[in-house]
């Protein structure tokens, strides 16, 4: 095997396993990573720190900036607010309402950091109206994870994929190519999520656990 190739591949692993264990942290890993490679000479340091240069990397860098600031300036708190005053006693309404939401942000800004963002918001939903978490967290993250199908900035794949494009001569992608592929997605997740909560656990973490199936006769609210 080719040294060069055997010691990416002994970095890659080494990365992986210290996500997989959580130590250190996900960024320390990251700056390990970006030290440890120019000393291996398998990439000089113009390469290694070319990748800041990339307008791609300010522009993921400037959503999660927009994101704290969502959460700082209490936009988080009172979206939250509004969608449980808009699903009132409904609880399939606001699964709706808090995908759509999810989506909607999570097309203009990273989705990890929409995840941030609605976590808490979730979570005061939750407590104020008795619906397990867990049934709202999970079409949470299913939405953040389709609204990277909906616009060009929604995910860092698709604006790596354009920049591709445009280097090798070709016409990039429109911030709006991938919405006719991304809203049929997101209305099936929904549909699927509205279907799919059966399962998922039914009472608050205070309260003494429940079986997450109902009978086929159950009526689902």
């Amino acid at each position: 095997m080719n040294t060069e190739l055997a010691v990416v591949l002994g970095l890659l692993i080494s990365a992986v396993t210290m996500f997989v264990i959580n130590k250190p942290r996900m960024d320390a890993v990251a700056l390990i990573m970006l030290t440890a490679l120019p000393f291996t000479g398998v990439v000089t340091m113009g390469e290694t720190l070319q990748g800041f240069s990339d307008s791609n990397i300010v522009l993921i860098a400037a959503l999660f900036v927009i994101g704290e600031g969502l959460v700082r300036t209490g936009v988080a708190q009172r979206l939250g607010d509004w969608l449980a005053v808009k699903a009132g006693s409904s609880e399939a309404r606001l699964l709706v309402l808090l995908m759509l939401a999810v989506g909607t942000l999570g097309s203009v800004m990273s989705s990890t950091g929409v995840i941030a963002i609605f976590i808490p918001v979730a979570l005061r939903i939750a407590q104020g109206t008795g619906t397990s978490a867990s049934r709202l967290m999970m079409p949470m993250s299913v939405a953040a994870l389709i609204s990277g199908m909906m616009t060009l900035v929604g995910t860092a794949p698709n604006l790596v994929v354009n920049s591709e494009l445009v280097r090798g001569g070709t016409e990039g992608f429109r911030f709006f190519s991938f919405t006719p592929f991304g809203v049929p997605i997101l209305a099936c997740g929904i549909l699927y999520m509205l279907f799919a909560r059966r399962w998922l656990s039914s009472t608050t973490e205070g309260g003494a656990q429940v079986a997450s199936t109902p009978a086929p006769c159950t009526t689902i609210s």
